[in-house]
């Protein structure tokens, strides 16, 4: 990945952040930065998985998080993962590549992700993993595409050819992620 490939998501971020501060009420008198150099980092960090929280603030009424999350080619014809979060909403915003993304509809073989995860500790909170039947919603996501996506609804990708890598920002009213962590590849970029 090429460095600086993440600079134009300043407008984005704050764009993002200020939404959910103002729509708070925040209690908090000081804004929080993540910088191009500390999304990279995240990124770039040799462990962490698909999904990488980067920060999570707490704004005064609740958290909100930032993370980065890069998905890889899928198969033609396979089941899709679908997963839902109980109590986070989350705001997409596609930096490169480009795939389908499903969303709400009908799913199979639904079971809570397991609450020991790094998944749930940290990224999203309480969840569900199922297979989409039947989506409610299918469209194409590009990079500079954006996508709300609110708790409880299922989503996931289908018709990634190559990757897609996104940034989200997350709601989360009952604070359920925790305020205050940093990614440890920021820590020991240091």
């Amino acid at each position: 990945m090429a460095s600086g490939k993440f600079a134009g998501t300043y407008f984005f971020l704050a764009l993002s952040l200020g939404f959910a501060l103002s729509t708070a009420h925040a209690q908090s008198s000081l804004a929080t930065d993540i910088k191009a150099s500390e999304i990279q980092a995240v990124v770039d960090a040799p462990t962490g998985g698909t999904d990488r929280q980067i920060k999570v603030v707490d704004v005064g009424t609740h958290n909100v998080a930032v993370g980065v999350l890069r998905r890889g080619k899928t198969s033609p014809g396979a089941p899709v993962p679908a997963i839902n979060h109980i109590e986070v909403t989350e705001v997409y915003y596609v930096v490169s590549g480009s795939g389908t993304l499903l969303t709400g509809g009908t799913v199979d073989n639904a079971r809570p992700t397991p609450p020991e995860s790094e998944i749930v500790k940290v990224a999203v909170g309480p969840s569900n993993n199922a297979v989409f039947r039947e989506p409610a919603q299918k469209r194409k996501v590009q990079a500079g595409d954006m996508v709300i996506i609110p708790a409880g609804v299922y989503h996931g990708f289908t018709d990634v050819t190559d990757h897609i890598e996104y940034v989200s920002v997350r709601s989360d009213p009952k604070r359920v992620l925790p305020a205050g962590f940093v990614s440890p590849a920021l820590k020991s970029a240091k």
